[in-house]
Parts: structure tokens; sequence; C-alpha cells
């Protein structure tokens, strides 16, 4: 099947099988994964995903193809989207092949749902400052500790953990990488309101928890490498959410801001153009990065300049929105309120704005980074909340 066919063939699925409208109360986590089920066995889940494990090892090409025909719809996928965009990617890279087999074509198909345990009360930007413990016993671990800001937890049936199993090593050295079950006794989802009123995220509390061995993804004490490679699929999949210009329905689009307010005006046109410019150069730097990708080029730390595009064209989409609509656009019943109150949160989830900044200037353009005090110094020995 030819590009042009594929594209055709996934715009004729999605207008058939996309549910309309707004599920029932208590019923949206049924419907979206009874729609990755049928997403799945058509084949367009897990596109660029190995094959034997699930996936249908097609390229970047079949993906934004899709991309591009989904855009005209509202797909009820947010609740996988933690597994599809991070936890999933990390175990096809660094998992076992027992691990693959287990946890990815059920992950694709909607039959699990999936979390990232990474941040901490005392351990956010500093990821590596977590004070999580996985103490070793025999052929399993015992996790105490506590994770927050985590987003669908309540939903969750897997986690991605990061813990701490030495800390007689720098921070860095003494971290790895587990698969948690979320039902385990010992485990405590509490959900978070943020301002929206909305509870997408959660803390979470580990009371000796038990992991088996086999469920560790990477080597003993090299977690963070694991972690880094969660992270640069995190920012790239955030990042991407832009996508070439919105869902029809997100009440942040450029086409629901152009409805609400008056195009004659020529003021008011000049800040849409910026909007519009600002949307299509981050969609074009994705798809460069996506293409990078697929030839074999993995993007590294320009992931992070990505998502630090995505939280500054959201934050600028706000503020168009508030001057363009006015005061009444941040009202409850308002149909840009949410989205307006969503938009500061763009710049703390997936790495605040001034760490994508480090990231980009260290890593990407070079320059010196910020001095440390903390790279050779055993963890037992810092004092909380150093810098990374």
């Amino acid at each position: 099947m030819d590009l042009a066919e594929y594209r055709r063939a996934a715009g004729a699925w999605l207008q058939e099988n996309v549910p309309a409208g707004e599920p029932p109360e208590g019923d949206a986590i049924t419907r979206a994964k009874q729609f990755m089920a049928k997403l799945y066995d058509a084949g367009y889940s897990g596109i660029t995903w190995p094959k034997q494990w699930g996936g249908q090892g097609l390229t970047q090409a079949e993906e934004r193809a899709f991309a591009a025909e989904a855009r005209d719809f509202t797909l009820p996928t947010y609740v996988f989207s933690i597994g599809l965009g991070m936890t999933g990617p990390t175990v096809v890279d660094r998992g076992t092949d027992a691990q693959r087999e287990r946890f990815l074509r059920p992950l694709l198909r909607g039959e699990e749902i999936w979390c990232q345990l990474f941040s901490e009360p005392g351990a956010g930007s500093d990821v590596a400052s977590l004070q999580t413990r996985a103490v070793r016993d025999g052929d399993q671990w015992v996790v105490n500790g506590q994770k927050v800001w985590t987003s669908v937890a309540h939903h969750a049936d897997w986690g991605l953990l990061l813990a701490r199993t030495d800390v007689d090593v720098p921070k860095h050295k003494g971290l790895t990488m587990f698969v948690v079950d979320m039902h385990h006794p010992g485990v405590t989802v509490r959900p978070l309101k943020d301002m929206s009123g909305r509870a997408n995220f959660n803390e979470i509390f580990f009371d000796n928890v038990t992991i088996p061995d086999e469920h560790r993804v990477g080597e003993v004490n090299d977690g963070w490498s694991v972690a880094v490679t969660t992270l640069l699929h995190e920012r790239l999949s955030i990042s991407a959410g832009v996508g070439m210009g919105g869902q029809k329905d997100n009440p942040a689009s450029f086409e629901a801001l152009r409805q609400a307010v008056d195009t004659s005006d020529p003021l008011v046109r000049d800040q849409l153009v910026e909007l519009h410019i600002r949307s299509r150069a981050l969609a074009l730097f994705n798809q460069r990065l996506a293409q990078e990708t697929e030839a074999g080029l993995f993007p590294g730390a320009r992931g992070s300049a990505a998502k630090l595009l995505l939280a500054e064209l959201t934050l600028f989409q706000a503020d168009v929105a508030t001057q363009l609509v006015g005061p009444e656009s941040v009202l409850a019943d308002h149909p840009l309120a949410q989205a307006i109150s969503l938009a500061p949160g763009m710049a703390l989830g997936g790495g605040t704005n001034e760490i994508m900044r480090n990231i980009v200037g260290d890593r990407v353009l070079g320059l010196p980074p910020e001095p440390r005090v903390d790279k050779t110094v055993p963890f037992k020995d810092l004092k909380v909340g150093t810098q990374a």
C-alpha cells in the first residue's frame, strides 16, 4: 500500500470508528480501552514499534500520515499517552526480551495503562536527588518512598519506577529502574486536583512494596541512563502533541481561537498569524526530528528544545487568548478557560523551561555547564535539594 492509499484508509477508518461526543460519567476509561483495542486490531497502534513485540513495524512516514488524519478527530487515548510515548518506548529500547513480550502488546492494545514514577516532593527538576529506596532481598526488591505529580496513576496498572539502590555513590550513580505493579499491596494512589478542577495527576506512596528482579529495567545502579532514555522520549512525545495544528475539538486550538475573536481587525489577524507561524515552525521541527529518528539519528537533547518550544507556544497561545477575548476567557464556563488554566503546567511537566534551557545550552549549543557541587559526593553526604 502506497502512502497516499495508507492515509486515505486511515482517514476512512477514523471517520467510522472515532466515538462522537463525551462518554457517560465514569465510562471514559472503558471507552478508551475499547477504542485502543479497535485501533490496534486495525493496525494503527504502535505503527513504528517492532513487529515482533506487537507493533506494526512501519516507518515514520506512515505514522505522520496517520497523525495528519487524526488531527481532525478527538481520539480518546489520553490515558495511554504515558505508556505510548514514554514508558513503552523505554521498554522497547532498554527492556529484556521477556519484558517486551509481557508488556508491549497489552499496552498497545489498551489492555493495560502505564504511568511514570520519577518526581518526588524533594526531587522534581533535580530528579537524581530522589529519596525512594529499593533494597534487594534475594530475588526481589522492597520499595519504600513517595512519588508525586504522576499523571494517570489513578488508572494505571503498571508504572516505570526510578528508585535509589545505593547511597554510597554520587546521586546519579545509585539509581535503578523497575516496572512496578500499581495494584500491589502497599501502593497507595491519591489524586491531586489542579486549578482547572481536574485530577489528572497524583501522589503515590510505597510501603514495603515488593518487585521481582525480573522487572528490573537495565543494570543495577544504571537507572539514570535508563531514565535519560525515558526523558528523551517524554520530551519528544510531549512536543509532538502539537501535531500540525491540533485536534479539531481542542479548545485551545488555532481554529477555536479564530472563531472566538473578530478577525476583521488587522491587529487581531496579526496576532493569529504569529500564533500560526509558531505552531507551524514547531510542527516542522518535530517532523524533522521524526525523520532523523527514522534515519537512525536519535535527536538526543534537541528533544528538550522541542519540548521548550511547545511550552512557550502554549503560554503564548494562552496569552493571546486572554488578550483578544478578554477577562471572560478565564471564567469557568468559557470554552477557552480550561486550556488557559492548564497552560502554565506545560512549562513544568516533563522538565521546567529553565531546565530545558540548561540542557539545550549545555548539550546542544556546547555552552559551559552550570557549576555543580555534588558530582563526586556520595548521596548519603548530600543535603536534599542540591543542583542536578
